[in-house]
């Protein structure tokens, strides 16, 4: 839980101690094992998690395909975006892709903290425009860019799911068949 905690002050120093007790108190360890499923369709997303080890990614099916959204590892925060936020039910599969501790929070319990602590407030919206810039990068190089630029993005960008993630779901992930991302993942 000090991790979190650590991870949150380097975005506001000012974190309130009331703040830092409530979420020591709400935030609730989670191991998960490699291959278990956090979320499923049709579920409503109503934890936040906090990988403080472990790689975990966000998916959903194409037919009987399997279609990566994203990776996420240690020191970031998963959830289905749009099942979060809306609180409905969801399209995306949330998996373990390794043995990891994980730390989860309540959609009510992060509302609460936000409406109690201004600086947690902060944070959130720190986090929220940090992970809006990323996905926005990668979608202007999905659009945009070569087979080759994609990796090399990779390679630049998220280097640890290029060195943590399987083939099959990096492929998926960039748009490309693994056999492309081998070739590709060669010339650079």
């Amino acid at each position: 839980m000090e991790e979190i905690l650590e991870f949150l002050r380097s975005i506001r120093k000012q974190l309130e101690k009331e703040c830092q007790e409530y979420l020591r108190s709400v935030a609730k360890r989670e191991d998960v094992k490699k291959g278990q499923i956090l979320l499923k369709p049709g579920e409503i997303c109503r934890k936040l998690y906090f990988i403080k080890k472990g790689l975990l990614r966000c998916y959903y099916m194409l037919g009987e395909k399997e279609m990566t959204e994203w990776f996420f590892w240690e020191s970031h925060t998963v959830v289905d975006i749009q099942s979060w936020y809306t609180q409905t039910p969801g399209t995306r599969f949330i998996q373990a892709m390794e043995d990891g501790e994980l730390y989860s929070i309540s959609y009510a319990e992060l509302q609460e903290a936000y409406e109690r602590f201004h600086q947690f407030a902060i944070v959130g919206l720190a986090l929220t425009i940090k992970y809006l810039l990323i996905w926005n990068g990668l979608l202007e190089v999905m659009r945009l860019s070569s087979k080759l630029e994609r990796v090399q993005w990779m390679v630049d960008h998220q280097p640890e799911a290029l060195q943590r993630g399987p083939q099959k779901h990096l492929a998926t992930w960039l748009g490309m068949t693994p056999e492309t991302l081998s070739r590709t993942r060669g010339k650079l």
